[in-house]
């Protein structure tokens, strides 16, 4: 996400090394390069054009400090014009009411029905809630299975009448079901097209006007970059969303989307989905998202779904069992089951500050996990709890048992062996004080 933005941004910037101090003429050089960069990521002329004459006023005749460099500033100042033009606040969902009706809308094909699932397993999991969601897509029977289908796997109920074609009415009768049944957030899933059209205004109008939503969402896939700004000005003029929602900002999109859409419609993003899993949601946050761009990182975003994953009470026992150097096989799998909940592996790359540059171009594949899950499964509980066992025969048996190579068996030995050197060294707080000391004398090069 942002892959190539980010490293254009960069090369702007390198516009201003070795220039002592900030002149119309270095930036309006550096600027140039900026409004080409959100040009090229399908950013909004005008908006791109608005933002880079903001970034030039602030940054002419600013007193460029010893402590930081004329880079360094542009970079602080774009920083605080990325995060305002894509919203300044995080904008919470509104989930007052009893129920609290939340309408989704949007076009055919942009993971409105998905996102519909995964936002109410979120309110379920995040915020205790207890939602119901409801199928109000007339036209498609795939559509009514397809939410069922995703209800069932996060352990949702799904309202549907298969039979009635009237969306407004199924939206109603459901409200009225939650009320009787004790749900106190409700999500309507309605139908989209595959261009916007008088029929479909019509009915998302009719459907708002008929439950009086608390909170009306729109889903837009940000791979459509400019085309989804679009979409999003013609159903804000129709239905008055309050949100959006940017689904696929995992996949290969230039961004355009989630730069300019607040600029042109005046509605603040939500959320974004960052995947395909059910779990694959996060709170949209201007701040965090300017730092990615930036090629800044995500720490807190990287910590907070940690957070999630790791609970206190696990995170001590697995203290202890390093210290006594009791670190296993069982230990190893849950920790990565856990990695693995946090999301898609190269989201969480990009999260590092610095990764995402060193890891351009190389394919991080969410299966990377697989063989090593295959090899761990082929052990025997003895094996697991003891690898000091495993002698030859054992190997090549794990490795028949697990579809592997004797090599790639002996390669996650040697892992697992130097992972649990390096935790147990790590547990140690002397030996951490001990091993930064190293680090400093070294002038922070890394012992190999």
């Amino acid at each position: 996400m942002f892959e190539n933005l980010s490293d254009k941004f960069d090369r702007a910037f390198k516009v201003l090394k070795g220039h002592g101090q900030i002149t119309e003429i270095n930036v309006a050089e550096t600027l140039k390069e900026v409004r080409r960069a959100l040009l090229d990521a399908d950013v909004n002329f005008k908006t791109a054009k608005d933002f880079t004459n903001k970034v030039k006023e602030k940054a002419l005749g600013q007193n460029v400090l010893t402590s930081i460099s004329p880079g360094q500033l542009m970079i602080k100042i774009t920083h605080s014009e990325l995060k305002d033009l894509m919203g300044g606040e995080t904008s919470e969902i509104n989930l007052k009411g009893n129920p609290a009706v939340i309408l989704m809308s949007g076009l055919q094909g942009s993971g409105k029905t998905t996102f519909s699932g995964k936002l109410a397993n979120y309110l379920k999991t995040k915020k205790n809630m207890k939602p119901l969601l409801v199928a109000c897509d007339v036209y498609r029977p795939a559509a009514i299975d397809q939410l069922h289908v995703v209800g069932e796997q996060i352990g949702v109920e799904v309202y549907s009448e298969r039979e009635n074609k009237k969306p407004e009415q199924i939206a109603k009768n459901a409200i009225d079901y939650a009320k009787q049944k004790g749900f106190n957030v409700v999500i309507v899933d309605t139908a989209g097209r595959l261009a916007v059209d008088e029929q479909m205004m019509n009915e998302i109008a009719l459907v708002k006007e008929t439950i009086h939503p608390t909170e009306t969402l729109f889903v837009v896939d940000a791979m459509t970059g400019q085309d989804a700004v679009n979409t999003a000005k013609a159903f804000n003029e129709r239905i008055d969303f309050d949100g959006v929602v940017l689904t696929k900002l995992d996949g290969d999109t230039r961004g355009g989307a989630a730069i300019s859409i607040k600029s042109v419609v005046d509605k603040p993003i939500k959320f974004i989905g960052t995947g395909e899993k059910m779990e694959a949601i996060d709170v949209f946050h201007p701040d965090r998202m300017a730092d990615r761009i930036l090629g800044m990182g995500d720490v807190i975003s990287l910590v907070e779904r940690a957070q999630e994953q790791f609970d206190e009470e696990e995170a001590k026992r697995i203290h202890k069992r390093i210290q006594k150097n009791q670190f296993d096989f069982d230990d190893f799998y849950k920790q990565i089951q856990q990695i693995k909940k946090m999301g898609n592996m190269k989201d969480l790359v990009g999260m590092i500050p610095g990764m995402g540059k060193m890891m351009k171009g190389v394919d991080i594949n969410d299966d990377a996990f697989k063989p090593i899950e295959a090899i761990i499964n082929s052990m025997t509980p003895k094996e697991k709890s003891n690898p000091k066992i495993i002698n030859n025969s054992r190997k090549q048996r794990i490795a028949k048992g697990s579809g592997t190579s004797l090599q790639e068996v002996n390669k996650l030995m040697k892992q697992f062996e130097d992972t649990r050197k390096m935790m147990k060294l790590m547990s140690n707080k002397k030996n951490m004080a001990t091993l930064m000391k190293q680090f400093k004398g070294m002038g922070g090069k890394m012992p190999m």
